[in-house]
């Protein structure tokens, strides 16, 4: 698997401390979805796990390689969302997970290596699971890694992230996006990056799944609302169907769109009849009715509310 460009430093110290021997006993790797965390655990995991690595990548064709490709490498674990006896997939990973996953690593290393935990997302667990994972880090066994994987670490308990060694994901800069962009054969990259505020990795997915449209549609209902015109229940309705995730970021991005160009003198956008403090105010709403999805309320509510303090 590829590292991408803006993994080399961390790449490398990690390398830099498995080579001496330092591993710490848990990682954290947090920052935004799109920046490549993922990819980056998978081929980490993969040389740590490795029988015959080069340079800490894998080499893919050993038997721990191919055990770890099937999903069945009894060294490796992966915690994330579970089922509950419904059959149906929880929003949240649970204490009993936890502590069946204790249990496990009790159990030594069936390959005489490192035993890896991969919790994703870690910023799902509930109160009860963070604690009952405290101990874990606490009294971490013996060449036992764990990975936690977070979007939002900041709702990850401080308890938990002192705990483990921290590797952020930042936003590249213009230029090395621009350039990964174009390697990997995004049309038009620029317009794609500034859709997804800089992320190259939110850009080449949204390049390719119209979200550039959905983008204008956006500031076309929001422009639209300020105005009187148009049917908020309409747009609501469009907007839940759709992903009303991206939705809202696209929102977010709109207004600070306007909030600049108020501030530069340039035309606004969206004509928003909102003065810069309540339009503030309603950005930051929209990132909280963001977040808000995540839990029970009903979705159609969420965007009611946020529509309503639009107009």
């Amino acid at each position: 698997m590829t590292i991408r460009p803006w993994h080399a430093d961390a790449w490398t110290r990690l390398q830099a401390r498995r080579e001496r021997d330092a591993m710490p006993h848990a990682l954290l790797l947090a920052g935004p979805a799109g920046l490549g965390k993922r990819d980056f655990l998978a081929a980490f995991v993969g040389g740590l796990l490795c029988q015959r690595p080069s340079a800490g990548v894998a080499c893919g064709t050993c038997r721990s390689c191919q055990l770890l490709a099937a999903g069945t490498h009894p060294d490796q674990v992966a915690l994330s969302f579970g089922l509950r006896k419904d059959g149906v997939t929880r929003s949240e990973i649970v204490v009993d997970q936890v502590r069946d996953l204790s249990q496990r690593l009790s159990m030594a290393s069936q390959f005489g290596g490192w035993q890896v935990v991969t919790i994703d997302p870690a910023d799902a667990m509930n109160t009860a699971a963070a604690n009952a994972l405290l101990k874990t880090l606490e009294e971490p066994t013996p060449s036992t890694l764990l990975v936690l994987v977070a979007d939002q670490p900041a709702r990850l308990p401080a308890t938990i992230r002192s705990r483990c060694q921290r590797i952020d994901f930042l936003v590249p800069s213009r230029e090395v996006a621009l350039d990964w962009l174009r390697a990997e054969g995004v049309q038009d990259a620029p317009a794609a990056l500034e859709a997804a505020g800089g992320n190259p990795g939110m850009a080449r997915a949204w390049a390719t799944d119209g979200a550039l449209k959905q983008r204008g549609e956006v500031r076309h209902d929001l422009k639209a609302l300020a105005a009187g015109r148009g049917d908020a229940m309409e747009v609501v309705k469009r907007w839940q169907a759709a992903d009303p995730s991206r939705y809202l970021w696209f929102a977010a991005q709109a207004v600070t769109d306007e909030l600049r160009a108020r501030t530069s003198g340039k035309p606004v956008p969206l004509d928003s009849q909102l003065d810069d403090e309540a339009l503030d105010g309603w950005y930051g709403k929209a990132n909280r009715a963001r977040d808000a999805l995540r839990g029970p309320l009903r979705v159609d509510l969420i965007l009611i509310e946020l529509l309503a303090a639009w107009r």
